[in-house]
């Protein structure tokens, strides 16, 4: 015997604004990441840039598009590879003025991604700091890059490993200022 129920479609206009914030987070919840990757950058001092970034990846550009509506920041694009929508924010003063307030109103639930989004926090205010510019900044906001997202699934390009030697020293390069306040960076020689 088959029972027949009554769907009820519910539409984006019916939901309260506080409903759309937690179905959002919801959402987020399953298909969101929040991450910091580093680019290789030679007209940087550091020769290294930090980047944060928070993306949605989905096959339908709706609930993207709902997103970004309600964020007021970021850009949906098609990916190349899996022909995949994605929501991406990666202006760090959307991403601190927006994003991280939004998702601190309407938080994630499970742990795993409580903790990202807590590490990413913390990361948020050391780079709003300037801290990424420094080496010990850019050490520590490495450090805690670390503990996101881990997983069988996490892949990087580079690591921790590739900016510092294991004696803590930015790779091929050395400070040879010892005034206060500054970090420059050169080359380092070879003999």
């Amino acid at each position: 015997m088959v029972i027949m129920r009554s769907v009820r479609t519910i539409s984006r206009k019916d939901l309260t604004k506080k409903e759309l914030g937690f179905f959002l987070a919801g959402f987020v919840e399953g298909e969101g990441s929040f991450n910091v990757s580093l680019r290789r950058k030679p007209d940087y001092r550091l020769k290294w840039q930090a980047v944060m970034s928070f993306n949605v990846s989905q096959k339908d550009p709706t609930l993207l598009k709902i997103l970004k509506e309600e964020l007021k920041c970021g850009i949906i694009k098609t990916r190349k590879r899996d022909n995949l929508y994605s929501f991406d924010a990666t202006n760090p003063k959307d991403l601190i003025q927006k994003v991280i307030p939004y998702f601190k109103k309407y938080p994630v639930q499970s742990d795993s991604k409580k903790n990202n989004f807590s590490i990413f926090c913390k990361i948020a205010k050391l780079m709003e700091k300037g801290e990424h510019r420094n080496l010990a900044g850019l050490r520590l906001i490495l450090k805690l890059r670390e503990k996101i997202n881990i997983g069988a699934g996490r892949t990087r390009k580079y690591d921790i490993d590739d900016v510092f030697s294991k004696s803590g020293i930015l790779r091929d390069y050395t400070s040879t200022s010892r005034s206060a306040g500054h970090d420059i960076v050169r080359p380092h020689e070879r003999s």
